[in-house]
């Protein structure tokens, strides 16, 4: 069964930060912070992944003289890569996921942080 998740509009964004002491604003103010949150989220995202797979690159490069070849060394860089592929495809699924509920989601996270301040 697959569940689709609930759409998120921006008036329900507002009732949710309604109850900070201080108000956010506008709700072109609040879409912008939305936006601008989800883009730094999303490139950090993708910068990990960049990473994670420089980094194991690196490590089988460095162990090659150490595993001696042959059969070993092909299964080494064969897991490897369905490591880097389903992490991948993991942040790949949890960046969309984000992207269709950013509304909901980051509102709640503005709401939090104002109401620190």
């Amino acid at each position: 069964m697959v569940m689709r998740a609930r759409q998120f509009d921006l008036e329900e964004a507002m009732t949710v930060q309604s109850t900070v002491s201080e108000p956010l604003g506008n709700t072109a103010r609040l879409q912008q912070r939305i936006d601008t949150t989800f883009k730094r989220d999303r490139l950090t995202a993708i910068i990990f992944v960049l990473a994670l797979w420089s980094v194991i690159f690196f490590v089988l490069l460095q162990v090659h003289t150490y595993i001696g070849g042959g059969m070993i060394e092909l299964v080494c860089w064969i897991a490897a890569f369905l490591l880097v592929l389903f992490n991948t495809a993991s942040i790949t699924a949890m960046i969309r996921h984000y992207s269709q509920d950013k509304n909901y989601i980051y509102s709640l996270d503005i709401r939090h942080l104002d109401a620190g301040r």
